[in-house]
């Protein structure tokens, strides 16, 4: 005679070990992918015709100081143990020393990152507040003059040259209008003042200034910050609007949808409650996907804007040959990207039941 009492355990412990073999691919599909990322910013740094040893040395050495700094750098062991240190080296956050600032690189990576960080993510909040509603809107009237303008904002977002629109909105709105904030994050006044009177919580200005109360310092920093946020934001909106538009038109044509509008179901609750539920889940990807490319592409309106985050950074870093720092931001560049795929599968099982089974 079965034992009922045994049954739940039984189906505890069964839900206890997909939950735990689940967690175990998380971790090991994490752990082969910045493995990877590894071997490729390793390849990276040998396949560029920059010598590390004269970067470090200059032009001037001699041939034993040469030798001595390239056996000190251990480029002369086989390439497989220079793999090996190179990921332990990653594991323990040493990414070496930049020649540009003579710091290790990670600190510099901590002190650029949160600019990238807060302009990347105002720009995609812009993109989403914008580019979803303006999607579905195209996609229940296909054909119409409202599709036609959505369409035509979204190819204009994607042809511009960003820097081209950078530029134009600086001489526009600061040189001629000034009605925004000029290059650089905050005046030079405001910048002895954020460093004397601001504690640095996150290195994000916006939210720093507004917990410590400083709301002239704040404002002065939301001028400066709206203008490369609206570039960047025009170009992930044109992206989202895009997509959300395509994957509304394929879940308007749905049955469901028509069986709810005979039913009387009205037309507001059919598009913005059930369709637009449908596709969130390949919409969370498209966010993701965006907001990457935001984190690492932002190089060139970082360059316009004079804006001092992780896309100048390598850049400069890459013009003064100074691999290790330009090797350990695009590191951090790819992990963001991990990392946004894992949350973006995370949110997959909380917004679809399907996901989760």
């Amino acid at each position: 005679m079965t034992d009922t009492a045994s049954i739940p355990r039984r189906n505890g412990s069964s839900a206890a070990l997909r939950l735990g073999w689940r967690a175990a691919k998380l971790v090991l599909t994490l752990a082969i992918t910045f493995l990877g990322l590894l071997a490729i910013t390793f390849v990276i740094g040998r396949v560029i015709p920059i010598d590390p040893v004269l970067a470090v040395l200059g032009e001037r050495a001699t041939a034993a100081q040469y030798d001595a700094a390239r056996e000190a750098m251990g480029l002369n062991d086989p390439i497989w143990v220079q793999f090996a240190l190179y990921v332990r080296d990653a594991l323990d956050g040493n990414f070496g020393t930049s020649l540009m600032t003579a710091r290790p690189v990670l600190e510099d990576v901590t002190r650029v990152f949160p600019a990238t960080l807060e302009l990347a993510t105002i720009a995609t909040i812009l993109g989403v507040i914008f580019g979803v509603p303006a999607g579905v809107i195209a996609a229940t009237k296909p054909g119409s003059l409202t599709d036609q303008l959505v369409r035509l904002i979204g190819l204009m977002g994607y042809s511009m040259p960003v820097f081209w629109l950078g530029l134009m909105g600086l001489l526009v709105f600061y040189g001629e209008l000034g009605w925004v904030g000029g290059p650089g994050r905050l005046d030079t006044t405001y910048e002895f003042m954020y460093e004397l009177d601001v504690p640095t919580r996150t290195g994000m200005i916006l939210i720093d200034t507004a917990l410590a109360g400083q709301w002239e310092i704040f404002a002065n920093a939301f001028s400066h910050i709206v203008l490369p946020a609206s570039v960047l934001g025009y170009y992930s909106m044109a992206y989202i609007s895009r997509m959300t538009r395509s994957f509304m038109i394929d879940q308007l044509g749905q049955e469901y949808v028509t069986t709810a509008r005979v039913k009387g179901m009205p037309e507001w609750r059919v598009v913005w409650v059930h369709a637009l539920r449908n596709v969130l889940v390949p919409l969370i990807t498209v966010i993701a996907l965006s907001y990457a490319n935001l984190l690492e592409g932002s190089v060139l309106t970082e360059t316009v804007f004079a804006w001092p985050g992780l896309g100048l950074y390598i850049t400069n870093a890459l013009f003064s040959a100074d691999m290790a720092a330009v090797m350990g931001g695009t590191i951090v560049v790819g992990s963001a990207f991990i990392l946004l795929n894992m949350l973006s599968d995370l949110l997959y099982r909380l917004v679809d039941p399907r996901a989760r089974s």
